[in-house]
């Protein structure tokens, strides 16, 4: 039986890219695309739902919030198999969603994270504080948790059950590194796939700005030492 995916794309003001990532999202292996628009102020909503996904409105700021606010709809369809989650900035490449997923559709893994660290990465696409930050946050992953990982990559996929159990509770910056270390403490199977990143499209709200850089090392430092 063919299991029942559903993409979740939190964006807060992506009109430029929005529409490209869901148009490239192989639609034969996707159930339903759900952006999330998280206060944008330009025309995201509009761009999402001409380009056929479903749109929810989080009015309050903030990536964890904007994907709970995912999984919250996502729960109340009560057919899913597994959860992928992707920018909507288009520097992933969406068809590479096969691969992604491959691992849990064949019952060998429960999360799979799009590896930017593995794969080949447009010169410019990640900043060297990004790059030093992700070196930085897997190593003391590996170090007090005991799991190998390379990128925290918002490219990924979870079965839906495994997500559930999770109890996610991060609503800005810690999103992804504090899915990683419960899928580590409540030892799920975990694999990275290679995935290959470009520049976004337009200005990044976190890794663009000095304070948007530090805020989010200090959340992902923090969430990681708060789980020990």
């Amino acid at each position: 039986m063919k299991p029942v995916i559903r993409v979740i794309i939190p964006a807060f003001n992506e009109q430029n890219g929005v529409g490209n990532v869901i148009n490239e999202i192989p639609q034969d292996l996707v159930e339903e695309v759900i952006v999330v628009n998280n206060a944008s102020t330009d025309e995201t909503e509009k761009v999402a739902k001409n380009a056929g996904a479903t749109v929810l409105k989080e009015p309050t700021k903030g990536y964890g919030r904007a994907c709970l606010k995912g999984i919250d709809y996502v729960t109340n369809q009560g057919n899913t198999d597994v959860v992928v989650f992707l920018d909507a900035d288009y520097s992933d490449y969406p068809h590479e969603m096969y691969e992604v997923v491959k691992p849990i559709i064949d019952n060998q893994a429960d999360l799979v994270i799009g590896s930017r660290a593995l794969g080949h990465r447009e010169r410019g696409a990640m900043t060297p504080q990004q790059v030093f930050g992700n070196w930085l946050a897997t190593s003391l992953l590996r170090l007090f948790y005991g799991v190998r990982f390379t990128d925290l990559g918002p490219f990924r996929a979870i079965s839906y059950d495994k997500l559930m159990a999770l109890k996610m509770k991060d609503k800005n910056y810690g999103w992804t590194v504090e899915m990683q270390l419960k899928a580590a403490k409540q030892k799920l199977r975990c694999v990275e796939v290679p995935v290959n990143y470009r520049r976004r499209i337009g200005f990044s709200k976190v890794s663009g700005t000095v304070k948007g850089t530090i805020m989010a090392g200090y959340k992902i430092i923090w969430t990681i030492f708060k789980y020990i």
